[in-house]
């Protein structure tokens, strides 16, 4: 449905992105952030959600800084967490930047994030011009609570998540009581369809709260 295009950050950093349109005309903009696997299946094909729900969606490559093209098995966690480790999370702001400005021709921008990028959609909402965050069970975001978002923003968790404890969900909801969240019976990584952790009926309904929370600002 989609295909690849290039975005220049304000840096002048050169970066591939996935970009899905819509059959017609767009209802806005939305950045969908990659987990710490890179642009995968799974991301490619929530960007085509989006697209097919009405909206301009593009997957920036937030890894192409170090390497491009970086598509990691759901399996490779050490790979993944090698990239991650590597990132700068500032230059990666950037590149979301350039992804948002890429669509912004559409309309307003909501941004959508998975872990590591549900973190990302989180700084996002707090340091870029943008309309709306979605943050998908976002690991590091309790240990950031001094960064306010200045859009709104709606968290998606599961309760059986190992990675992120009950504690840290209730000290984002402390810091941001505006935000809006969402507990699942579910595992890290619920949405995505190449994880052993996906709950359909979780994934279902995180994106019908998602698409009406986007819906209500963006478009």
């Amino acid at each position: 449905m989609g295909h690849i295009v290039d975005l220049t950050a304000a840096d002048g950093h050169r970066l591939g992105a996935y970009l899905a349109e819509p059959a017609g005309t767009p209802r806005g903009g939305i950045v969908v952030i990659q987990e710490v696997f890179g642009v995968t299946r799974h991301i490619r094909a929530v960007a085509d959600q989006y697209a097919t729900a009405g909206y301009l969606a593009i997957a920036p490559a937030l890894f192409d800084r170090m390497e491009p093209n970086v598509d990691v098995p759901y399996t490779d966690m050490s790979r993944a967490m090698g990239y991650l480790k590597a990132v700068d999370t500032d230059k990666a702001i950037l590149d979301v930047q350039a992804a948002a400005e890429h669509v912004g021709s559409a309309g307003k921008v909501g941004v959508v994030g998975f872990c590591w990028g549900g973190t990302i959609a989180y700084f996002a909402a707090a340091r870029l011009k943008i309309d709306a965050a979605v943050a998908y069970y976002g690991g590091g975001i309790h240990h950031h609570l001094s960064e306010k978002p200045r859009a709104p923003v709606m968290f998606h968790f599961g309760e059986k998540d190992t990675h992120i404890p009950l504690s840290a969900i209730d000290e984002i909801k402390a810091a941001y009581p505006e935000g809006i969240y969402h507990l699942y019976p579910a595992e890290h990584g619920f949405n995505c369809t190449d994880r052993a952790s996906y709950e359909p009926t979780c994934s279902k309904l995180a994106f019908e709260r998602s698409l009406e929370f986007l819906r209500k600002h963006v478009g």
